[in-house]
């Protein structure tokens, strides 16, 4: 467990690593996790040596937003004055957010129809027992 863990921080500090040798605008985590996500598919052996040490992680996710509340706390003084332009920014994210992935899964869905057309017989089809020949 302790070398499935080092290897997530190992990712994780290579995102951070990128992020600031190439002054990029996207948090070193996140870079971090891309390499991890790309690092998966290349390698899958490597997700039996992490799965375990994730999910323990993510199970315990909640925890590790009390020192992103407690930045949000301490910082509620600078804010003093900005209230409206922060509900603004939250709002206006939360729509974008939405809006994004509604998009993404209507592409997602109009691709798995295009390869289901040409692949042949939808699933829904194989489901409901057509495939051998009882209609």
């Amino acid at each position: 467990m302790l070398a499935s863990f080092a290897t997530l921080l190992v990712f994780q500090c290579l995102g951070e690593g990128i992020t600031f040798a190439l002054k990029l605008p996207i948090p070193g985590p996140v870079v971090g996790m891309l390499l991890l996500f790309f690092s998966l598919v290349a390698y899958p052996p490597l997700l039996e040596k992490v799965e375990a040490t994730a999910s323990e992680l993510l199970r315990h996710l909640s925890l590790l937003f009390v020192p992103a509340g407690v930045g949000i706390v301490a910082a509620a003084g600078q804010v003093k004055g900005h209230w409206m332009t922060v509900i603004l920014a939250v709002a206006v994210s939360t729509l974008l957010t939405l809006a994004v992935t509604a998009t993404v899964t209507r592409a997602v869905m109009n691709w798995q129809k295009r390869r289901e057309a040409t692949l042949g017989e939808p699933d829904e089809a194989k489901k409901d027992g057509k495939e051998d020949g009882h209609a």
